[in-house]
C-alpha cells in the first residue's frame, strides 16, 4: 500500500475527523444531557464506530472510486447530521422517516428555518476541506487490500458496533423495546443507526395494519373499560347542555406566561383575570402531550382521546384511519362542527383529516382577508382572525363546536414594534425574548374575541374553552429559562414547564374555581361531552371526565415520562410531586404508574398503527 507519506490509511483518517465532529455536535451543539462516564463513554465511542462502519466501505471500491466515495460520503453524512441540529434545536428531538412525508410544511417554515441556523455551524466543514484537500493531494491515497484484507477491515466495523450494542443495553436495558425517548437512542446508538432503526420500525408499522384482527381491539376494550375510571356520570354533566362550544386553541402557550411580569408589566392581564372570575374554572396542572405532531397532535389527542404517534403526526400517516373523533360524536346530536384557522388547507394534512373525523366545515386562509397591515410571522393576526371569525360564527345553525386555532404566538415570536404592548426580556435566549411580546398580544386578541362574542349575542349561549396546544420554549432555551423562573431545569421542572393553560368559561355559571387535579389533553374529549349532558357508552377512550371522582390518576407523555398525584418521572427519574426530590430508585415508587404508562401507549399504538377501530361497532 502507497499513503504517500500519509501513515494511516485516508478512510480512516476521515472516520477519526468525522467521527469526532459527531461527537462534538453531541455535546456541544445538541447538548445532549449525561448522566454518567458510561453514557460519556458509550457518546465518545458510537460516532467513531458509526463513521468507520460509513468509510470503510471504501476499500471494496476501485481505487479511482475511493477518493470520490470519502468526499460525498463526508458532505452526505454532514447534510444529515445537520439537518437534526436545525430541527432539534426547534422541536429537541431528531426527525423521523413519518416526518420527511410533512416536507410540505416546509414551505410556511422559512423564518423559522433562518433563526435556527447560528453561525458557528459552519465550522461542520472543516473535516470535509481537510478530507477533501487529502483525497486530491494524496494521489495515491487509495488502499490496496487483499480480499482477506477487506474482509478484516469490515469485520472491525461490526466488532466495534457490536460492542456499542451491548454497551447500550448494559447502560439503557431494553432500549430497543421501549424506544419512546429517541434522545435515548441517539445517546446510546448515534444518529446514523437511529436512523437505520427507525426506517425499521416504518416498516414493521407499515405491516401492522395488514396482519391486525378484531382480537385485538377486544382486549384494548377491556382496559379501557377497567383502568380509565368510572363512566358514571360527574356533577358537572348537562351544565352546558345545548350551548355551543367555542374551543381556542392557542399558540404555544405555556403556564409559566400566566401571572408572569416583564418590567413591571403583566404578559396575560385578561388570562389573568379571566382563571380567577367564579364564571371560569382553571386546571392548574394541565398537561400538553403532544410528540412530533406538535399542534397536529395536540387536535388529535383532543378529538380523540388517544395518545399521538411515537414517530411523526397521525394526521399525515393515519388520516384515512377510523376514528370515532369528538366532531363525529357531535354530528350525531345535532351540533354544526367547524373549525378557523388562518393557514392554508394542506399544512399537516387538515383538509383531510377534518373531513374524515366528521366536521362540517374548515375556515382556513382563503376565508380571510389577508393584508400587509394585518399579517406578520406566521400569518394573519390574531386580533383580526377573531374579528373575521364573528360573522361565519353567526351564520351557523346552534347548537355549533367550534374550533380555533391562533397563530401570532408561535416561534419564532415575530411582532412588529408598534404592535408591542409590553417590552422584551432581557436574557442570553432572544426566542424567550421575544415571546413575551406576541403572548401579550395574543392576551389581547382573546380579549377582542371575548368582547365581539357579546356585541354578537353568542356569549350567554356559549361556554368558551381555552387551551394552550404545545410548549413554545423548547429545551434547547434551559439556561435563560431556569434563570426566568429561578430554578434550574432538571427533569422534574422540564416536566412542571410542560403545563399549559386550560380555562372553561360558563357564562351565568358562580361556581368557578381553580381546580389542582392532574389532567391532560387525554381528557378533553370526556370532559366536553360530559358537560354538553352527551352519553355514549360505546366510545372508547384513554381519557377521564376531570371532574369525575374516580380517575385514573396520571397524566402520560408520548416519551414515556408521566405525572401521577404523587409522583413525577421522567428520564428514568422517579420524582415526588410535592417536593421535587428525587425518589431511590431502589423504592421503585413510580414503577406501577410506569407499567401502565408502557401499556396505554402501546395500546394507542396498536389502534393507530392496526387501524382497528375499524373492527369496532360504536353506534
Amino acid at each position: 500500500m502507497q499513503f504517500n507519506k500519509l501513515r494511516l490509511p485516508l478512510f480512516v483518517i476521515a472516520s477519526f475527523l468525522f467521527g469526532l465532529k459527531t461527537y462534538f455536535m453531541y455535546r456541544f451543539m445538541f447538548g445532549l444531557t449525561i448522566e454518567n462516564l458510561m453514557q460519556e463513554f458509550i457518546l465518545f465511542v458510537n460516532p467513531l464506530a458509526s463513521a468507520y462502519l460509513v468509510f470503510a466501505i471504501s476499500v471494496w471500491l476501485k481505487p479511482k472510486n475511493q477518493m470520490r466515495y470519502l468526499r460525498w460520503t463526508a458532505i452526505a453524512g454532514t447534510l444529515i447530521l445537520y439537518l437534526n441540529l436545525v430541527f432539534y434545536r426547534n422541536f429537541t428531538d431528531f426527525i423521523t422517516i413519518p416526518v420527511l412525508f410533512q416536507g410540505n410544511n416546509a414551505a410556511d417554515l422559512t423564518s423559522s428555518i433562518f433563526t435556527l441556523i447560528h453561525f458557528e455551524d459552519v465550522l461542520l466543514i472543516l473535516d470535509i476541506i481537510i478530507i477533501w484537500l487529502l483525497s486530491v493531494k494524496s494521489i495515491h491515497a487509495a488502499v490496496h487490500f487483499s480480499r482477506h484484507s477487506k474482509i478484516a477491515a469490515t469485520a472491525v466495523t461490526f466488532l466495534l458496533l457490536a460492542g456499542n450494542v451491548v454497551l447500550a443495553e448494559i447502560e439503557r436495558p431494553m432500549l430497543f423495546v421501549r424506544a419512546f425517548d429517541r434522545e435515548y437512542l441517539v445517546k446510546n446508538i448515534g444518529i446514523y443507526n437511529y436512523h437505520i432503526y427507525d426506517a425499521t420500525m416504518q416498516t414493521k408499522t407499515k405491516a401492522q395494519r395488514v396482519f391486525a384482527d378484531d382480537s385485538e381491539i377486544s382486549e384494548i376494550e377491556t382496559y379501557m373499560k377497567e383502568e380509565t375510571g368510572s363512566k358514571e356520570s360527574s356533577e358537572m354533566f348537562g351544565v352546558a347542555e345545548d350551548k355551543n362550544v367555542i374551543f381556542v386553541s392557542i399558540e404555544s402557550f405555556q403556564n409559566y406566561l400566566l401571572d408572569s411580569e416583564i418590567n413591571g408589566t403583566e404578559t396575560t392581564p385578561f388570562l389573568n383575570d379571566l382563571k380567577e372570575r367564579n364564571d371560569t374554572i382553571w386546571f392548574e396542572n394541565f398537561y400538553h402531550q403532544t410528540a412530533q405532531g406538535k399542534t397536529s397532535d395536540s387536535e388529535f389527542i383532543v378529538e380523540n382521546s388517544l395518545y399521538p404517534l411515537d414517530r411523526g403526526s397521525v394526521y399525515f400517516t393515519h388520516a384515512q384511519n377510523e376514528y370515532n373523533a369528538l366532531p363525529e360524536i357531535l354530528n350525531q346530536n345535532e351540533y354544526e362542527t367547524t373549525v378557523f384557522h388562518a393557514n392554508n388547507k394542506s399544512f399537516w394534512n387538515r383538509e383531510v383529516m377534518y373531513d374524515n373525523i366528521g366536521y362540517d366545515e374548515f375556515y382556513g386562509e382563503e376565508s380571510f382577508e389577508e393584508t400587509e397591515e394585518n399579517s406578520f410571522g406566521w400569518g394573519l393576526e390574531d386580533k383580526d382572525f377573531f374579528e373575521q371569525s364573528i360573522p361565519y360564527l353567526e351564520d351557523q345553525e346552534q347548537p355549533f363546536y367550534s374550533k380555533f386555532i391562533t397563530l401570532t404566538h408561535h416561534f419564532p415570536f415575530e411582532l412588529p414594534e408598534e404592535k408591542a404592548n409590553i417590552d422584551k426580556h432581557d436574557s442570553g435566549s432572544q426566542t424567550l425574548n421575544d415571546s413575551f411580546q406576541t403572548a401579550r398580544y395574543t392576551d389581547e386578541a382573546v380579549e377582542v374575541f371575548f368582547n365581539e362574542l357579546k356585541e354578537s349575542g353568542l356569549y350567554e349561549d356559549s361556554i368558551i374553552v381555552l387551551m394552550g396546544d404545545h410548549y413554545g420554549i423548547s429545551e434547547f432555551h434551559n439556561k435563560a429559562m431556569g434563570e426566568f423562573i429561578g430554578k434550574e431545569i432538571n427533569g422534574y421542572e422540564h416536566m412542571q414547564l410542560q403545563r399549559v393553560p386550560f380555562m372553561i368559561h360558563i357564562p351565568g355559571y358562580e361556581d368557578g374555581e381553580n381546580s389542582d387535579e392532574v389532567v391532560g389533553q387525554i381528557d378533553v374529549k370526556p370532559t366536553l361531552l360530559n358537560l354538553l349532558g352527551i352519553e355514549d357508552e360505546k366510545d372508547l377512550t384513554f381519557g377521564t371526565d376531570m371532574f369525575s371522582d374516580d380517575r385514573k390518576g396520571f397524566i402520560a407523555m408520548r416519551d414515556g415520562s408521566f405525572v401521577s398525584d404523587d409522583y413525577i418521572y421522567t428520564d428514568s427519574i422517579c420524582y415526588d410531586r410535592e417536593t421535587g426530590e428525587e425518589i431511590d430508585p431502589e423504592e421503585e415508587a413510580c414503577a406501577p404508574v410506569r407499567e401502565k404508562v408502557d401499556q396505554e401507549l402501546q395500546y394507542s399504538n396498536d389502534i393507530i398503527y392496526g387501524d382497528l377501530f375499524r373492527f369496532y361497532d360504536f353506534k
